[in-house]
């Protein structure tokens, strides 16, 4: 019987176009790790983050489609994408729903949003 423990949620995003995709995500966001990437798929990894991405012409997928990011190691993530310039300017702060958040869009609309406890 299989462990309910080792399940893993692992969003799937659309691209407008998996190469820029590709380096949007390695050089900004640190998914260095290219697990699979073909003409309409890509998936791309990094210690605790998964993001898998398929191909589309409709940019209004994207600018409607988003993640979240949760845990203990957003802090981190938020000074190292703030070195990088991409934090969206709401800055890392305590929403109303009771986490504290920063945003980061990647250039075809997909909201990435990561948070944790206060």
């Amino acid at each position: 019987m299989a462990d309910p423990a080792d399940i893993a949620v692992l969003p799937v995003l659309p691209s407008l176009d998996l190469d820029e995709t590709k380096a949007f995500y390695t050089e900004k966001l640190g998914l260095s790790e290219v697990v699979h990437s073909a003409e309409n798929y890509l998936i791309l990894r990094r210690p605790g983050i998964e993001l898998h991405f398929w191909l589309t012409d409709n940019r209004s997928f994207c600018e409607n489609s988003s993640v979240y990011i949760r845990g203990g190691g957003v802090d981190a993530l938020y000074s190292e994408f703030s070195m990088r310039g991409i934090v969206h300017e709401r800055g890392f702060e305590e929403r109303d729903w009771g986490m504290k958040e920063f945003y980061v869009y990647d250039p075809h609309g997909n909201l990435l949003r990561f948070g944790r406890i206060p």
